[in-house]
């Protein structure tokens, strides 16, 4: 740099369990200015449409705006979305959501999307038109079906009278008439974000790859599944087989056949929105990380969109992490040149979790003595 100071980029996603996104960033940069005071350091918290998405855009200067709407299994929840400029940036887990659930409870057949169908009908209230729906940490099986009737489809057993909330009582869905969707929609552009990308049903299907997350039975998971390809048929089959149809318990089927949405993988819309691009052409060392750097990550997982991109741009990507499981040649494929862990400080998980805070600045303080000295 020409004026001799390195300038760095803090883009990592939260450490779940232990700290924020936005937590990350501020320990990061606290570690790397206790051994070089003179760096400049830019935090830019990044999420993959799942938990923390949200926070993520608010970092990057969004707007919060909070509705009052149904929760999984329809108490009400006070929930978030993001707004800036008619984009609106809409995180399912904050309506729907396994965190709204009382502790030790679940409920795999019965818990709704209808609170999601809710936010995104505040984000329109609110003149989106642009809404970037990010999917994951789902209570729910019911493949949209709650969002969608809350956004005015009507969903209807041989009584002609709507079908209970949840998946299993898709099983007696007999007609759906989308025709009652909100007419704002048909002006939005609604991107589908997630860092899964499986088909609806079958084996690698909503029910059967994440139901067990969710509380279900093996019962529970045949139920969930026949229901589901079911409600497919009724509504139409070929999206159940497109990328992203069964994230977050199928709500992305439900986003695709209902709401003309676009399915892109969700590092890479957040990334976009966040103007992560603008970031990295001002950095020439860029920080990212997540709780667990492990095989999931090189799958769409958030520090491996940080590092595809920033590799593109010929900036060299460090991580920090609460657990290592990938090999120096594993990192090195994903773009990373070395990655710093918690658990090589306290490999104890419960005591790692606990001191994440302390242990993320201090390891930071090596890094910076690798990377800044």
């Amino acid at each position: 740099m020409s004026d001799g100071v390195r300038r760095v980029l803090v883009a990592a996603d939260k450490f779940k369990g232990s700290l924020t996104a936005v937590e990350v960033a501020a320990h990061v940069t606290a570690g790397l200015h206790a051994v070089a005071p003179r760096v400049a350091v830019e935090s830019l918290p990044v999420a993959d449409g799942g938990d923390g998405t949200v926070d993520a855009a608010v970092a990057a200067g969004f707007e919060r705006r909070t509705a009052r709407v149904a929760g999984p299994i329809g108490e009400p929840v006070e929930a978030a979305y993001a707004l800036r400029d008619g984009t609106a940036v809409v995180e399912m887990a904050e309506a729907s959501g396994l965190r709204h659930l009382p502790p030790g409870i679940f409920a795999p057949l019965t818990a709704t999307t209808y609170g999601t169908g809710e936010l995104l009908r505040a984000a329109l209230d609110d003149g989106a038109t642009t809404i970037v729906l990010g999917v994951g940490g789902s209570a729910t099986t019911d493949g949209g079906a709650g969002m969608l009737s809350a956004l005015g489809a009507r969903l209807l057993d041989s009584d002609r009278v709507p079908v209970p909330p949840g998946g299993a009582a898709l099983a007696t869905l007999v007609s759906a008439d989308l025709s009652g969707l909100d007419p704002r929609l048909a002006d939005v552009e609604v991107v589908l974000a997630s860092d899964v990308d499986n088909p609806l049903c079958g084996p690698t299907g909503a029910a059967a790859v994440y139901g067990p997350q969710k509380g279900a039975t093996e019962e529970d998971v045949r139920l969930l599944d026949a229901a589901l390809a079911h409600y497919a048929k009724v509504l139409g089959p070929r999206p159940a087989r497109t990328r992203g149809a069964g994230a977050a318990g199928g709500i992305g089927y439900g986003a695709l056949v209902g709401l003309n949405a676009r399915f892109r993988p969700g590092i890479e819309v957040m990334l976009d929105v966040l103007g992560f691009e603008a970031a990295l052409a001002r950095a020439d060392l860029v920080i990212t990380g997540e709780g667990s750097l492990d095989a999931q990550t090189l799958h769409g997982k958030a520090p491996a969109g940080v590092a595809a991109a920033a590799r593109a741009a010929g900036v060299p990507v460090v991580a920090v992490c609460g657990r290592l499981d990938l090999t120096p040649e594993q990192l090195a494929a994903a773009g990373i040149t070395r990655a710093y862990s918690l658990s090589a400080l306290e490999p104890d998980p419960t005591r790692s979790i606990a001191l994440a805070a302390p242990l993320l600045r201090t390891l930071t303080t090596s890094l910076a003595a690798d990377f800044l000295s």
